[in-house]
């Protein structure tokens, strides 16, 4: 099992980054590079949170992020006026989401696993866990649970008042902040524990 981590580690942290922006997040790279110069870990998919504005077909059952548009994208706070005018683009079912961090984390053994998990969850990650599989694999998920999703179009129509978009923005930003203390806490923690 020692050499396969080896072997993942090292495949996992010279190929290319498939995501859509391309790069770590800027609030998370401390962490990311922290984790992934231990031993014991490396991360295999992160995000440091964001607020998105997507723009969905109308009456669609098929998977909602392949059928959409992405009106609007921010890892950091937003301002009202900007999601307004990416609303105004939207010809579909429009829907404001703040999605917070999540970072999957390759573990050497399973005590290191349960290690990454505690700090997870002290740190206020609340929804995070461990999977292990059959080839010997251990991933530990950290994630938590105050997201956001709200509908604010139908059909390119515009469902609320501009006043309740204002309210959703702040909603979000507070969400963003919370999100970032949690991320501060639990390299904080992790660290002091390592």
């Amino acid at each position: 099992m020692e050499k396969n981590f080896s072997q993942w580690k090292k495949q996992c942290l010279n190929k290319l980054d498939l995501s859509k922006k391309g790069s770590v997040d800027e609030d998370i790279v401390h962490v990311v590079s922290l984790l992934n110069s231990c031993e014991e870990y490396f991360t295999t998919s992160s995000c440091s949170g964001r607020v998105i504005l997507t723009d969905g077909v109308p009456e669609s059952s098929a998977v909602q992020k392949q059928n959409c548009v992405w009106l609007f994208v921010s890892h950091h706070k937003c301002k009202c006026d900007d999601l307004m005018s990416a609303l105004a683009r939207s010809s579909g079912d429009a829907v404001l989401k703040f999605e917070p961090f999540v970072l999957h984390v390759q573990c050497r053994r399973l005590e290191d696993a349960q290690l990454m998990h505690s700090v997870a969850v002290n740190s206020g990650f609340r929804n995070s866990g461990l999977t292990a599989s059959k080839t010997g694999k251990i991933i530990t998920a950290v994630r938590s649970t105050h997201g956001l999703e709200v509908p604010l179009s139908h059909q390119g129509r515009l469902l609320v008042e501009h006043n309740y978009i204002d309210f959703l923005t702040q909603i979000a930003n507070q969400k963003m902040e919370e999100n970032l203390r949690r991320i501060h806490r639990s390299g904080s923690i992790f660290f002091s524990d390592v």
